[in-house]
Order: structure tokens, then sequence, then C-alpha cells
């Protein structure tokens, strides 16, 4: 009985609101809603503007992370070739002086030369230009050598059997590879 009751006062409370009470209820809810939904576009609009902000501060900061790394390139090559220019210039020097003296005999010419070449070597190592000379019997490589002829010889087919010319590598790079003789197949 008591659940019938109450049953009957909630029917007669909702039976009791006015439709001037029903339709304020109904506003107020409206306004509650609406309040809540422009709430929540200015929360998104705010965020909004935050995202777009830190978009453009990163963007910005991967420009200048590239103009920076451009210009650090520039300056490497820039400043490597003026350190490669720079240790050939003792070199330049020996071969003024070289030139200078008018009664060298062929023993100091030759001394001279030594030296100078001593000298390019030095560097040329410096500036991790390294030779390509290849020792006799070894494995023709054909990225590093370049077959100029084929000799008939005892050893084994397609090994170096004398250097012409030799390579140069650049930073484990081939600048010019050795000129080599290399066995005839048998």
């Amino acid at each position: 009985m008591s659940e019938n009751n109450q049953s009957e006062q909630n029917q007669s409370l909702n039976g009791a609101q006015s439709p001037e009470e029903l339709e304020a209820a109904q506003a107020a809810n409206a306004f509650d809603a609406l309040s809540s939904a422009q709430s929540e576009l200015a929360t998104l609009q705010a965020k909004n503007t935050e995202l777009a902000d830190s978009y453009l501060r990163a963007k910005a900061e991967a420009e200048n992370a590239r103009r920076r790394a451009d210009d650090e390139i520039s300056k490497a090559r820039k400043f490597a070739l003026e350190s490669f220019a720079e240790s050939l210039l003792p070199v330049a020097d020996s071969l003024e002086a070289s030139l200078s003296i008018k009664d060298a005999s062929p023993q100091q010419i030759k001394e001279g030369a030594e030296a100078t070449l001593k000298q390019l070597k030095s560097a040329l190592e410096r500036n991790k230009v390294v030779e390509i000379n290849p020792a006799s019997a070894t494995k023709f490589d054909p990225h590093q050598h370049q077959a100029i002829s084929m000799v008939p010889a005892d050893q084994e087919a397609n090994t170096v059997v004398s250097v012409l010319q030799k390579g140069y590598l650049i930073a484990d790079r081939v600048l010019r590879p050795a000129l080599v003789t290399v066995t005839a197949p048998k």
C-alpha cells in the first residue's frame, strides 16, 4: 500500500505543476544546456588557439633548424676546402724553394723532390686521401682497380700483376681507381 500512496503522491505532484511551471523548468534546463555548450565551445576554442600557436612555433623552429643545418653544411664545405688548401701550402713552398736554387746538384734535386713528395703524401693523409696501391697477386677489385691489360702469368686468374698508376680513396670513396695489369684466364 505504501507504494501506491507514493505513486499517487508523485502523480499529484507532477499533475500539480502548471503549464507555466513546466515551461519554466524546460527553459531552465535549456539554459543550463546552452551555457554548458557555450562553456565547452569556449574551452575548445581556447584549446584550438593554443594548438595553432604550438603548431606555428614548431613550424618556425623546424625552419630555423633547417636553416642552421644548411649554414653548418656550407661552413663545413668551405672550411674543409680551406684546411686542404692550407695543408698543401708547405708543398708549394718547398717546390718554389727548390726552383730558386740555381746551382743544385742532381743529388740535391733528388733529395728535395723526395722531401716534397713526403710533404705531399702527409698532406693527403691528413685530409683522408689514401693510396690504392695493390700488391702483386692481389685479387682484382673492380671497385678500386681499373684493368688496363691482361697478361698470361703463373698467378691465379684475375689477380694484379703490376700497378701502372696508383689510385686514391677519399673518405672510403674512390677518387681515382688504380690502373693495373691483371692475369688472363688460362
